[in-house]
This record gives structure tokens, C-alpha cells and sequence, in this order.
């Protein structure tokens, strides 16, 4: 006797992906919250109490920013003027490689 046949599943809709960024402001938020009521059942003044509050919204929205910058910067397509330009201490040619140890012959100056 045979039992039920399996019907195949129909294709699962991919789920977006996470916002990190939002998750990590999220968590924040709710320490936002929650540090200060914990600091004020243990007896910590008000005037402390929501002296952290402000610090930790202030760290909060600090982070946010730069991580929000960060994703930004990290999204952007690399430009080729980037690539093809060499900065300061990436010299080709003549005097690349100065004060580097040469054996040899010397030849006095002067």
C-alpha cells in the first residue's frame, strides 16, 4: 500500500535581505530605554538616569551615521580615476626605492 504522495513545494519567495544598520539602531534604541529604568530601579537619580539616556542616544545617532556612511561608501562602484592615480608614498621611477642599503662601488662627492 502506498501513502500519500508528496506534492513538490512550490518555490519559496526569497526574503529580502536584513538591514543591519536598522537592526543594530534598533537594539540601540531599546537600550536607549531600558538602561535608564534598570539605573532607576536600582535607585539612580532621575538627573542620572536620563543623563544616560541622552549619552547613549547621543552614541546612538553617532553610529548610525557612520555606518549608514559606511554602506553608502561600500555600495559605491569603484571609480577608475581611483585605481589609475598613485598617492604620495606610491612613487614609480627615479628615487623609488631611496633608503634602501646599495653595495658597491661609491662615488665620493664633491
Amino acid at each position: 500500500m502506498s501513502g500519500p504522495h508528496p506534492t513538490p513545494e512550490t518555490p519559496r519567495a526569497t526574503a529580502p535581505p536584513q538591514d543591519t544598520v536598522t537592526d543594530v539602531v534598533r537594539w540601540a534604541a531599546f537600550s536607549c530605554v531600558l538602561v535608564p529604568v534598570v539605573l532607576l530601579w536600582y535607585g539612580t537619580s532621575l538627573a542620572g538616569a536620563a543623563g544616560t539616556a541622552f549619552g547613549l542616544a547621543a552614541v546612538t545617532a553617532v553610529c548610525r551615521l557612520l555606518l549608514r556612511q559606511s554602506e553608502r561608501v561600500a555600495a559605491r562602484p569603484p571609480s577608475e580615476d581611483h585605481t589609475s592615480r598613485r598617492g604620495r608614498h606610491h612613487r614609480s621611477g627615479t628615487g623609488a626605492h631611496r633608503g634602501r642599503r646599495h653595495t658597491g662601488g661609491s662615488t665620493p662627492v664633491g
